[in-house]
């Protein structure tokens, strides 16, 4: 019988990964909550029409990427393939205008998206995302970065780059999109058939085309910068200077665009130069439009998302092992032992102490071979001697010392002894 495969693209985290994402996901919460952010979990499984109308329909998310299927009635339905569109939408079903305290969002989870796999870019992928919604000032949109740099840089990344760029508003971007237009249409043989496409319904799109050819046709491409509107301009030069002000590095972009069309103005990703062609780890940016075009409030906002797995791979990058080893190892020789150390090793365990036991027993060599496999810092040696003495030695794996313990207050005595404040 033919082995189930798990679909392609949408990985099983193993228990020898898991580390990495408990670590990420325990300093994500950490950070964001420090600046105010509260965790809010949304379905799986939204209506079509919320990241139509959203993400834009000539996206290559909503044209070619989705995973929307009907159901029983007919109704469109579409695995989320981001997480904003979605955080908004229950900000609005639920009015949380309505409680001053809701302003800064975060939340968790996997997204889909029909992509080509390939390392670092998955078909299921996971996204840690921040959204805040009700303040315009541009101090905010340095915040907002600025609260990215610092998890970043508390979880010890290298080698990635903040890059910034000003996508205007509805206001100045038609002068520049009519420019664009025009340019691309002295280039059109240059371009890809996509990009040939788009450059008559969303120009913008061309930017964030990874095909060299028309990489190469941007050259000498308009630069949105140089039609923003007094209102725009200002707000960029303000947070530029919040950002200097914070002593947050970054470099202008002027050629960055992001791969939804409800962005405006501020928008920034986190690059490196790492992990190949998948060089974003996180980026965002303001949407001050999107709350009411899907029926809210008019309420500006902005935030950003963080590839997960990208973001594990430079963690990867250069550490040899993941996961935390077992702080200590029961190793128990005879009936009486087993059945005296099999208490102890759970009382261990619900005392905080990460504890491994053979069951079924084994000779001595066998289970220390075991706890050396394991990477324990410690084993404790039990058997009818020692229990007959009401004493057992602790080993410790590193430095091969042993020391004994009063067996009545075992528990005590291994939890000084293991967490290292009895040496």
């Amino acid at each position: 019988m033919e082995r189930i495969q798990a679909i392609k693209g949408m990985n099983d985290i193993l228990p020898a990964e898991v580390h990495w994402w408990q670590t990420v996901e325990t300093t994500a919460r950490e950070v964001l909550e420090t600046f105010g952010y509260k965790e809010i979990r949304t379905p799986l499984v939204e209506k079509l029409e919320l990241f139509a109308r959203s993400i834009g329909e000539s996206t290559d998310i909503v044209e070619k990427e989705m995973y929307s299927f009907p159901d029983r009635k007919g109704h469109w339905l579409t695995l989320r393939p981001e997480a904003t569109a979605s955080v908004v939408r229950a900000y609005i079903q639920h009015n949380l205008r309505a409680d001053p305290l809701l302003q800064k969002f975060y939340c968790i989870g996997p997204m889909f998206r029909h992509e080509r796999p390939q390392k670092g870019r998955y078909r299921q992928f996971h996204q840690i995302d921040a959204e805040v919604f009700g303040i315009q000032d541009p101090m905010l949109d340095a915040e907002v970065m600025y609260m990215l740099c610092c998890f970043l840089e508390k979880l010890g990344v290298q080698g990635v780059g903040l890059h910034i760029n000003s996508l205007g508003c509805r206001e100045c971007r038609p002068a520049f999109r009519q420019a664009l237009t025009a340019f691309l249409g002295d280039r059109a043989e240059e371009l890809c058939p996509d990009c040939d496409r788009r450059r008559h319904v969303n120009p913008l799109r061309v930017f964030d085309c990874k095909v060299e050819r028309c990489r190469k046709a941007l050259d000498g491409a308009p630069e949105l910068v140089d039609y923003l509107c007094p209102d725009c301009r200002d707000h960029f030069q303000k947070v530029q200077a919040c950002l200097r002000d914070l002593g947050t590095p970054f470099q202008l972009d002027p050629h960055m665009v992001r791969g939804l069309d409800y962005y405006m103005r501020t928008t920034f990703e986190v690059v490196t130069d790492r992990l190949g062609a998948q060089n974003a780890v996180g980026g965002g940016g303001r949407y001050d439009g999107l709350m009411k075009d899907l029926g809210g409030p008019d309420l500006p906002g902005i935030g950003f998302a963080i590839g997960m797995e990208r973001l594990i791979l430079l963690l990867q990058q250069g550490q040899s092992r993941a996961g935390r080893a077992p702080e200590l190892f029961v190793a128990v020789i005879g009936d009486r032992a087993a059945r005296e150390g099999f208490g102890l090793v759970q009382r261990l365990r619900n005392s905080g102490i990460r504890t491994e036991f053979t069951y079924g027993g084994g000779s001595l060599k066998s289970q220390m071979r075991r706890a050396d496999k394991l990477g324990v810092s410690h084993v404790l040696i039990l058997g009818d001697e020692e229990l007959d003495r009401g004493k057992a030695p602790v080993r410790n794996m590193a430095t091969k010392e042993q020391v004994e313990i009063p067996l009545d207050d075992a528990l005590a005595a291994l939890t000084r002894y293991v967490r290292g404040h009895d040496h």
